[in-house]
């Protein structure tokens, strides 16, 4: 698990920064930056350098090498620090509270600005990065990829689709964002793998649920990795959350990325409410009527 860095931030100094960005900036080159490149790259003096580093691996920010050279190279929190900043100095963000999730691929912690708001963390590559290099469409055409590289356009891709497909589709506001980290609207319900929903309510929540994914599609997008876990149910409906790894509608795979979502979300709803959910719901035929713009309600299939 990576450290929380919040608290970190108001005993870093200026030429702190320097020193990570000069690193960060290394990295576009090589994983392991060689030492006697830094001073260029962190535009420091040969001392000050030496007194940043010290600073710095103390913090936990970067790493430290000597094999063929003495290279140094960020660690997560590190990255941490310089998109918190970035997002403070951009006034996107003003204070930073507690957890709200931690997962293999993200951490997600409440902040505030103008009101509360979610600060997720990307850290797809950092444990698992050769599944994620080969699995995302980011990243799988480019044989030279690090985890700083993956975990910032995992970011990048998920702050983009945020920003088409909201307000239209039920999905967190994007806020802001930067490197591997995005603000958007903290939501407000339960995870829908933690909720009982009553007798009345479970068609309508399905429904709302597909409704959206039909949504979503209409605007040329599928989810790709839909489950129980990444849907918040409320009063008001339901949001879908976790996009990064959504496909366009005219990919490939799009489809049946599209029908293994849709088994997802009714194999869940079938198991947890089998008296509602009919085993031979036809999952296909919805797919089918998604793609073919003419879906309307799940209960036209039961």
């Amino acid at each position: 698990m990576v450290r929380n860095v919040a608290g970190l931030l108001p005993e870093l100094e200026d030429e702190d920064f320097y020193l990570l960005s000069g690193v960060e900036q290394g990295m576009r080159f090589s994983e392991w930056v060689q030492r006697e490149k830094l001073p260029k790259f962190a535009n420091l003096t040969e001392e000050e350098v030496d007194y940043r580093l010290e600073r710095c691996l103390k913090r936990g920010l970067i790493e430290k090498k000597t094999i063929q050279y003495e290279g140094y190279t960020l660690q997560f929190e590190g990255y941490d620090v310089l998109a918190l900043r970035a997002l403070v100095e951009q006034d996107t963000i003003s204070e930073f509270g507690s957890p709200l999730g931690v997962g293999k691929e993200s951490d997600v912690y409440e902040v505030k600005s103008y009101k509360p708001l979610a600060l997720k963390y990307h850290r797809e590559g950092y444990t698992n990065f050769r599944e994620v290099h080969k699995e995302r469409d980011y990243t799988s055409d480019n044989e030279h990829v690090s985890w700083m590289y993956t975990a910032r356009k995992a970011a990048e891709r998920e702050h983009d689709i945020l920003e088409e497909l909201y307000p239209d589709v039920a999905v967190p506001q994007p806020i802001g964002q930067n490197r591997h980290a995005i603000v958007m609207e903290k939501m407000d319900g339960v995870e829908l793998s933690r909720t009982r929903l009553e007798d009345d309510q479970v068609l309508g929540v399905l429904d709302l649920l597909i409704s959206e994914i039909d949504r979503s599609y209409a605007h040329g997008y599928v989810h790709a990795d839909m489950s129980e876990y990444n849907v918040f149910v409320n009063e008001a409906g339901v949001k879908i959350f976790d996009w990064p790894q959504a496909v366009p509608t005219d990919h490939e795979n799009a489809d049946e990325f599209l029908r293994r979502d849709l088994t997802n979300i009714v194999g869940y709803f079938r198991r947890k409410y089998p008296q509602h959910v009919p085993d031979d719901l036809p999952t296909d035929e919805v797919a089918d009527a998604i793609t073919a713009d003419s879906f309307e309600s799940v209960t036209d299939f039961i």
